[in-house]
């Protein structure tokens, strides 16, 4: 497909799973849904339990629903009192609301979403949580609406491997961010070699349409862009059990596929830094 086309169907899933979201339904266009628990399940195993009862609790149940990630970049992003952070494709808004809590009211937590009804749910968890400290733009993330060097801490949870123009989005990540200002986002990502068509059938399972990276494909192109101390930690790795009922539905003959799919697919927390000092301290801690 064309990058436009790509854009296109990216949209129209996001868009409808945000209206399932509304109507009080579940988000969940990948594997079957496994209900909805109090941490927020909604896909298994890809997107269940990703966020624990007390992030549940801080957060309106329909910002939780919406959520199509595959990690939590929360929990795993070193956020600040007074940050800007930015969310890349930031959906229902859960990890923007979670991020604004945490940088706290002299903070800022943008939400960037291409999406008019995830936009609209996104502004709606907004009102029912009672953050003042939350701007969602609409925007591609190829494209992103903010000046350079204005952002301390962009985040995204698995939704750069949607975009079909990688490199873009993290030139525009490195723009935006401050001179030391952190990359640090959940994204799916491969391992090794394996057949073209057993990619494919396995990345739609993944993440409805995906076109995930190569674990070092991923490094070299974040170096590419400018980005150090680049580390990519796996947080979940899938195993062909995961995707047996998917696959087998694609035809496939799922025994067979397992060598190239066992372990080859996998949920990671990617880090880099733009180069550069960050802000001057002026204190014995407020660089730590």
């Amino acid at each position: 497909m064309s990058d436009m086309n790509i854009r296109e169907v990216v949209k129209e899933k996001y868009g409808n799973a945000a209206l399932r979201v509304t109507s009080g339904g579940s988000s969940c266009c990948g594997a079957s849904p496994a209900g909805n628990s109090p941490a927020g399940t909604s896909c298994d195993p890809i997107t269940s339990n990703l966020y624990d009862a007390i992030q549940a609790g801080q957060i309106p149940e329909e910002a939780m629903l919406a959520s199509l990630g595959c990690g939590n970049p929360t929990a795993l992003a070193k956020l600040n009192a007074g940050e800007t952070v930015l969310d890349l494709g930031s959906g229902g808004g859960i990890d923007v609301l979670l991020s604004a809590r945490r940088v706290g009211p002299t903070g800022k937590a943008y939400g960037l979403d291409m999406t008019d009804e995830m936009l609209a749910l996104a502004n709606a968890n907004k009102a029912k949580a009672g953050v003042t400290n939350v701007e969602f733009l609409k925007g591609e993330i190829e494209h992103i609406p903010l000046p350079d060097n204005s952002v301390d801490v962009i985040i995204s949870n698995c939704v750069i491997n949607l975009s079909a123009d990688k490199d873009a989005v993290l030139r525009e990540a490195f723009r935006v961010l401050k001179p030391g200002g952190r990359f640090a986002v959940s994204d799916v990502v491969t391992r090794g070699e394996m057949l073209p068509e057993i990619r494919k059938s396995v990345l739609l399972w993944v993440g409805c349409i995906a076109g995930a990276l190569e674990e070092s494909e991923y490094r070299n192109r974040l170096a590419a862009a400018g980005f150090a101390d680049v580390e990519v930690e796996p947080t979940r790795v899938y195993q062909v059990a995961d995707a047996r009922e998917f696959l087998s539905g694609q035809g496939l003959d799922v025994d067979t596929l397992a060598p190239q799919v066992d372990g080859k697919f996998l949920s990671a927390f990617i880090r880099a830094v733009k180069p550069g000092s960050a802000k001057t301290c002026c204190g014995p801690s407020c660089c730590n």
